[in-house]
């Protein structure tokens, strides 16, 4: 038996989907690929699988995993890739397979792209506006966390975000902590951005790698 780390995307409509309709969609797939996996003991077998850290709702991944174990060690990573390709949807692509270097516990940042379109006004006012939101001695926002909200200063996350306008579109890269320990989502600036400072806008945001705490690559 050998685990195998499945890197894949998660793009158009596909974003739209939970992380658990996310999970029945990778079963099904692995269960119509044919791949010899291991499955759990107990009464509701299961196919082993271990995502590294779930996208939040509407976000799109450009390098999202999910670690599988395999019964037969003569099965070729190739080989699974090419089964999957032709298991999943076009919204839901494999791009390698590989052996597991990491841990996903040791995950404890990630970095984003954020395009924002105004609905309303131009692209140099809605860059005004999240200027004057940076600008702010502090950026109150509200968190939910296991044990209920959570009221937090922003501002001190917002440390490595850059932006630049293209066209009728401001883009945003930002590198944030994530996680099992501290997790900030990008969605939490976009909300603050339209309550604090009544922009309207559009968003379409991909998370597109995962970090360990010395800010090496997932791998």
């Amino acid at each position: 038996m050998k685990t195998v780390r499945v890197w894949f995307r998660k793009t158009g409509a596909a974003c739209y989907i939970s992380h658990l309709d996310l999970t029945h969609c990778m079963a099904r797939a692995l269960h119509r690929s044919r791949i010899p996996l291991w499955y759990t003991q107990g009464f509701n077998p299961r196919a082993h699988m271990v995502f590294a850290l779930p996208l939040p709702l509407g976000m799109e991944g450009a390098r999202e995993s999910v670690d599988i174990k395999i019964e037969e060690e003569q099965i070729t990573m190739e080989e699974v890739q090419e089964r999957l390709i032709r298991s999943l949807p076009a919204t839901l692509p494999v791009i390698a397979v590989t052996e597991p270097k990491m841990k996903p516990g040791k995950i404890a940042w990630a970095s984003y792209r954020l395009r924002l379109e105004p609905e309303q006004g131009s692209v140099e006012e809605l860059a005004e506006k999240l200027n004057a939101l940076l600008a702010q001695p502090e950026i109150p926002v509200d968190k939910h966390t296991k044990s209920g909200m959570a009221h937090f200063d922003l501002k001190p996350y917002l440390e490595e975000l850059s932006a630049s306008q293209e066209k009728e579109t401001l883009k945003l890269s930002l590198f944030l902590p994530a996680g099992s320990e501290k997790n900030i989502s990008p969605f939490l600036l976009t909300e603050a951005l339209t309550a604090q400072q009544e922009a309207m806008f559009f968003c379409r945001s991909v998370r597109t790698n995962l970090y360990d705490a010395d800010r090496k690559i997932f791998e």
